[in-house]
């Protein structure tokens, strides 16, 4: 949705050019604060700050889809998207670091790296609806059903963590 956000704004929601750095930096300023609570969130209720702000992050993202027809509703929704965008990054390193064990520090690069990769995907596949003629606000909904998914991420390896490991006998050798 970001990397799509200035043609959005123009397109869509009807603002002038000159308009689009200030909706940018309302995105800018929600994920300042965004990144202020997040990291209360995560010491406080870590699984359900994260399922929470994804269901957050996908309903948001959802609402953007209508909502970017008006410039009050399009610059509330930016401000709310980039801080519960924000927010969640904390929580998933804190998330990483506890079941990474001994790889820690390999975790945390995991962690960056595959935000980048995720960028990288989004504007992808928000690039491919664009192109189906589904219009600029299509990247939003593709970001909802893609948090969606991530709940079910969680949701699975949160299960995995509530499951005993599986022992595996060692077999003695016959001579």
């Amino acid at each position: 949705m970001y990397t799509y956000l200035a043609t959005t704004l123009t397109d869509v929601t009807g603002v002038a050019r000159s308009t689009v750095p200030i909706g940018l930096a309302v995105y800018g300023a929600g994920m300042v604060v965004g990144s202020l609570a997040g990291g209360r969130i995560a010491d406080r209720a870590l699984i359900p700050g994260l399922i929470g702000g994804m269901i957050v992050y996908a309903t948001l993202l959802g609402l953007f889809v209508a909502g970017a027809r008006h410039p009050v509703t399009a610059f509330v929704l930016l401000f709310l998207i980039g801080a519960t965008n924000a927010a969640l990054i904390p929580g998933l390193q804190t998330r990483l670091m506890d079941v990474a064990a001994e790889a820690q520090s390999l975790a945390a690069s995991l962690n960056h790296a595959t935000l980048n990769a995720a960028n990288a995907l989004g504007a992808w596949l928000g690039g491919l609806v664009i192109a189906a003629g589904l219009g600029y606000t299509a990247p939003a909904a593709v970001g909802s059903v893609l948090a969606l998914a991530g709940v079910a991420v969680l949701a699975v390896s949160v299960r995995l963590d509530t499951v005993p490991p599986v022992r595996i006998r060692r077999l003695r050798r016959i001579r």
